[in-house]
């Protein structure tokens, strides 16, 4: 089983120059552990998932920070926050830079004890699944930016696919464990993920909890990708309040399943849309939750605009996230129906992104796009994301981009 090279490690190693410890969350299965021991370069290695280790840690954590000396890194650190402070300790005593890696799944519980206790001494990261470019790709990856010059640059970075190749890719997924191969039965892999990830990740989170209901909702929350959030509508068809639904909304955000694109707001817009709207960082598992058991099949389905939208958006944010930067997207929706699927936001100006099934988009696709220049704002180059196979552009304003060039 080969290695797949994540872009993410020349962040890791840049920042390990400068802060003594640097926390890499993300989802379980994501490749955190599996990527810093390969660039680990004879570290220490423990995990906090070993009872015994995870035991010293919480009851002696100074025995346990002797016991490991830097450098060091840390598995599952979240079980174990009596070790920050030790941490903190060691830094403020002139630990080297790097001294210590730490990762976890819990992506807010670890950021909360890095903010209490290693303020301004750590780095934080973010670990997603696989992206497209490190699955099909070559050279260095940058983050995704709407320019003819920009743009260009990427076509030599990806991998040509029409229409089936890049449904076939949604359908695959992007999880390590399956993509590498060491679990080629996408089913059975997948359904492995979701029965681990409620009895660990949530369960952790939320005792006693109902893993089958849980399940279920997480079966409908797959089913509105791309859809302005409807929270009532989740908790009715699984069957529980409000207020749960809000709660486990926010237990698979907090574990890296899923991130939500927020309304762009500008007082000179008729901005009345205040929900935002949900994607999953794999559409395999979206492709599974919802039951296609096929890239033939699912490009046909009800699903098939929604889960190409999931997929463009999470790839885009994912090559902002593994070059350490943040990406400031949002999308917009008025009280007259008019939408655009994807606004970037960079240096005062916002750029517009329409993401279409078709090989041939034209005009009508971006007339979206004309709400923004009446509200006084800096507009640059806008694009729409598809299935076709070439850079093309439809105006002197709009550039047509394969989605297998993110």
């Amino acid at each position: 089983m080969e290695y797949i090279k994540r872009d993410i490690e020349q962040v890791i190693t840049r920042v390990s120059q400068h802060y003594a410890a640097v926390i890499i969350t993300g989802p379980r299965q994501a490749g955190k552990t599996t990527t810093l021991r390969h660039i680990a370069e004879g570290r220490i290695y423990v995990t906090l998932d070993n009872l015994d280790a995870r035991r010293m840690a919480q009851n002696d954590p100074a025995l346990f920070i002797s016991m490991y000396p830097p450098p060091v890194l840390i598995d599952e650190v979240q079980y174990a926050p009596q070790l920050f402070s030790y941490i903190k300790i060691a830094a403020d005593n002139g630990a080297a830079a790097g001294s210590y890696w730490l990762t976890g799944s819990q992506a807010f519980r670890l950021m909360e004890l890095a903010q209490e206790s290693l303020a301004g001494r750590v780095a934080i990261l973010h670990m997603t699944s696989l992206s497209q470019h490190e699955m099909y790709g070559v050279g260095g990856n940058v983050p995704f930016l709407i320019s003819l010059e920009a743009v260009k640059e990427r076509v030599n970075n990806g991998t040509k696919t029409d229409v089936r190749g890049i449904y076939q890719r949604i359908w695959k997924g992007s999880m390590p464990g399956h993509v590498s191969g060491r679990y080629p039965d996408r089913d059975i892999f997948y359904a492995s993920y979701l029965q681990s990830y409620i009895q660990r990740d949530i369960g952790e989170m939320v005792k006693r909890i109902d893993s089958l209901q849980f399940a279920d909702f997480v079966r409908a929350a797959a089913c509105r990708i791309g859809s302005v959030l409807n929270i009532h509508d989740i908790a009715r068809d699984v069957g529980i309040s409000d207020d749960t639904a809000k709660r486990w909304l926010l237990l698979m955000e907090q574990s890296g399943v899923v991130f939500f694109l927020r309304p762009y707001f500008n007082n000179l817009l008729k901005r009345v849309i205040k929900a935002p709207k949900m994607y999953f960082f794999d559409t395999g598992l979206v492709a599974y939750l919802t039951r296609y058991s096929s890239p033939e099949i699912l490009i046909n389905g009800a699903l098939n605009g929604a889960i190409l939208e999931n997929y463009v958006v999470a790839e885009i944010a994912k090559s902002f996230t593994n070059n350490g930067k943040e990406c400031l997207m949002y999308y917009y929706r008025d009280k007259d129906g008019k939408e655009i699927d994807l606004l970037l936001e960079s240096d005062g100006a916002v750029y517009p992104i329409e993401i279409k099934k078709s090989t041939l988009p034209n005009e009508a696709d971006v007339r979206g796009f004309d709400v923004l220049h009446g509200g006084n704002l800096s507009v640059g180059m806008g694009a729409v994301v598809c299935t076709s196979e070439v850079l093309s552009a439809i105006n002197r304003d709009v550039l047509i981009v394969p989605a297998w060039m993110i």
